[in-house]
């Protein structure tokens, strides 16, 4: 079965995006996985197709109603009845690898792009719905972090990357921070590859790279180190 993106947006000209380009917009051509983009305005009330109303209680801005919302969710659903639907949203849970690596093995995701101040809370509890946020900062609206999380997700599907590549010595697949990458030329305004990378001893690379991994670990994310240290005792 072909892994399935369904994005609800009130901007389907953002996508693909950059879904559409390199290795993950060929795997998109050769149907490695798929696409489709669904206009939540499709589902607005009156002529004008309204999805948003003023906040109860006052504040600016609007917010996504719940009856349009709902209704953009359960059209998606009724084709992709046993996916997660995903909200993108900055007081989600942040996303890891580990929730990465799970969604791409699964049959795929429906992921709703919010705008305006927010969505109606009733339409999160009603749905079901898995709060996701990128980082600890606000966007204008979900999309962005939507192409974010497709791409995360896709270029684990086996043939995306190619038969060369290997996700698992990246950053956070072993609970760690990827180790430093070199190529030619040999030296660079005075800085020489690392001899160990050219000695040819496999083991001395291997070990020289776990070092570098944990060493770079320990000092930037303190968080993911001391997690790493639990699991190694």
């Amino acid at each position: 079965m072909t892994w399935r993106a369904t994005v609800l947006t009130l901007f389907p000209e953002m996508f693909p995006g950059a879904l559409g380009h390199s290795l993950l917009g060929k795997a998109l051509q050769r149907t490695l996985w798929s696409l489709d983009v669904r206009d939540i305005r499709e589902h607005g009330l009156g002529k004008h197709r309204t999805v948003d109303d003023t906040p109860s209680g006052g504040g600016p801005g609007m917010v996504m109603r719940a009856d349009v919302a709902c209704a953009a969710i359960d059209a998606a659903r009724a084709s992709n009845p046993n996916v997660p639907t995903i909200y993108l949203s900055p007081r989600g849970a942040p996303l890891t690898q580990a929730r990465v690596r799970q969604l791409a093995n699964g049959p795929g995701a429906i992921l709703l792009c919010g705008r305006f101040e927010g969505l109606d809370e009733r339409v999160i509890e009603a749905r079901n719905l898995e709060e996701v946020s990128l980082g600890d900062f606000v966007l204008a609206g979900g999309e962005i972090a939507a192409q974010a999380l497709i791409e995360a997700a896709v270029r684990l599907i086996p043939g995306v990357l190619g038969a060369e590549a290997s996700p698992d010595e990246e950053s956070f697949s072993q609970g760690l921070l990827e180790y430093p990458q070199y190529t030619r030329p040999q030296s660079f305004e005075g800085r020489d590859i690392p001899d160990v990378l050219t000695g040819g001893n496999h083991r001395e690379i291997s070990k020289w790279r776990q070092s570098e991994a944990e060493r770079l670990t320990k000092a930037r994310r303190p968080d993911l180190w001391t997690l790493f240290e639990k699991r190694k005792h």
